[in-house]
């Protein structure tokens, strides 16, 4: 069944803009028809009652869905890549399992976030976020937030359970702790939120990393082979999954 994600408590169920008109013109429902709103994030069975105007009227069957959604919060914080590698980020991140994405201006980001068009590519990213939901059948969209700056990122360390980096010279190192016995270690502390960290093309420099590390940040093993910007955030949802699932 296709999914919708809607704002409000599912008793007050509408669904409307480009939802409403993708119901009505591209999937052709009719009344009776029966779709999955998530709401609140829980994920309701609904069948349609009727349509008015832009909107969709919905009423819950009072079935629900089991949530998928990762046992623990893993925000992905990276430095601002090129091109549209923060779109694949974005929309692969929330398919393995992503609760917010967090890009931040780091020492060896190219690109440099403008502010004139910021919030237009921020909606667009908010966007795809929501579409990869409802692809994975999730109960919960990515927040992606604006970019911060690194002295940012630093401050928001405290609010976070456990905090890793991605650091190639990690990967470089002869012995290194795997990122998995790091992982297990934080399984066994029921650990609620996490937050791992990524540099843009060229890696996190040698001063951010030793900022993050003084401020209670562990360096992860993504294995001995260094991976693009845009992998090693995939790679390392792929693991907690592995761990936490």
């Amino acid at each position: 069944m296709q999914r919708y994600f809607i704002e409000t408590a599912i008793e007050n169920a509408r669904i409307s803009g480009e939802d409403a008109r993708h119901i009505e013109r591209v999937m052709r429902m009719k009344e009776g028809d029966q779709i999955v709103v998530v709401a609140q994030n829980t994920a309701y069975i609904c069948t349609i009652e009727g349509f008015e105007g832009d909107e969709v009227m919905v009423v819950s069957t009072g079935q629900t869905i089991p949530s998928p959604e990762l046992p623990i919060h893993v925000t992905v914080a990276c430095g601002l890549p090129k091109g549209d590698k923060l779109e694949l980020i974005t929309q692969k991140a929330t398919e393995l399992g992503m609760f917010a994405l967090l890009p931040f201006d780091a020492e060896r980001s190219i690109v440099k976030w403008d502010k004139k068009k910021g919030a237009k590519k921020q909606e667009r990213l908010q966007k795809i976020a929501k579409e990869a939901a409802e692809q994975a059948h999730r109960t919960h969209v990515p927040a992606v937030y604006e970019p911060v700056t690194f002295k940012q990122l630093l401050q928001e360390i405290d609010q976070f359970d456990s905090v890793f980096i991605a650091d190639e010279e990690d990967a470089k190192a002869e012995k290194r702790t795997r990122f998995a016995d790091k992982l297990k270690n934080e399984y066994d502390k029921k650990s609620k939120s996490m937050l791992i960290i990524f540099g843009p093309e060229g890696g996190i420099s040698r001063k951010e990393s030793e900022s993050l590390l003084q401020a209670g940040a562990q360096t992860m093993s993504l294995g001995p082979r260094i991976l693009r910007a845009e992998t090693a955030p995939l790679y390392a949802l792929s693991a907690i999954s592995y761990e936490f699932e």
